[in-house]
């Protein structure tokens, strides 16, 4: 399978990452190929090896545990500079999530803000986009796709899964708590749903359907209790 290829050596330093990961009876990746000339990347495109599977976010449990797996295994691998680099919406987003950069005014985004409090939880590369890209097939390990890489608690990463499964998916809000992964796990879910809505604020898709999706599980994470 062939695709687009990420700048600033994006694809070439999470190809190397990917293809050094121990083998794993929890989850498996699709193996990134290298070109006749040994390169990750050539002329803009990467290559990965297929995998079998489908998406499903109703299985949010399945989806976690396969996270979990994946972040242990990517835990002690250190920062690249390339992610302090990216200026995309998606990383402009996580920095406004967690209060490296001022995000756009609105209304919704200051009542998650306002609830903000300091957290300090030991930080990793982690996956921030698990719910669509773990894939499901009878008798394989969960296959992990489209790694989405960011510096933040492994926890963060489980949390945007989850916000996204309930503003999207149907996911009962009466199950956010039984959801909790980690430590500060209101916390996460306050950052996640900020990551999303600044995300479609910087790119400019905001509206009021999305407003509509996103202010009942905001006002549900902002009822649980400050300690969980």
């Amino acid at each position: 399978m062939v695709r687009p290829a990420e700048g600033e050596g994006e694809t070439e330093w999470a190809s190397e990452v990917l293809s050094r990961l121990q083998p794993s009876s929890e989850f498996t990746l699709p193996a990134p190929l290298v070109d006749d000339r040994g390169a990750w990347t050539r002329e803009g495109w990467h290559a990965i090896r297929w995998v079998p599977g489908h998406a499903d976010p109703s299985r949010v449990d399945e989806v976690l545990r396969a996270g979990d797996a994946f972040h242990r295994a990517l835990a002690g691998i250190p920062k690249p500079d390339l992610l302090d680099r990216r200026s995309h919406p998606w990383a402009r987003a996580d920095r406004i999530a967690w209060g490296e950069a001022t995000g756009p005014a609105d209304p919704l985004l200051d009542r998650l803000h306002d609830a903000y409090r300091p957290i300090d939880l030991p930080r990793q590369l982690i996956h921030g986009d698990l719910l669509g890209n773990v894939l499901f097939e009878e008798g394989r390990p969960p296959a992990i796709i489209d790694w989405a890489p960011y510096w933040r608690p492994a926890g963060y990463g489980a949390a945007i899964a989850v916000a996204d499964a309930a503003c999207w998916h149907g996911h009962p809000l009466e199950r956010l708590q039984a959801d909790r992964r980690t430590a500060e796990w209101r916390q996460l879910l306050l950052r996640a749903l900020v990551f999303r809505i600044a995300t479609f604020l910087l790119v400019g898709v905001w509206s009021d359907d999305l407003r509509r999706r996103h202010a009942p599980v905001a006002r549900a994470v902002l009822d649980l209790e400050p300690g969980h």
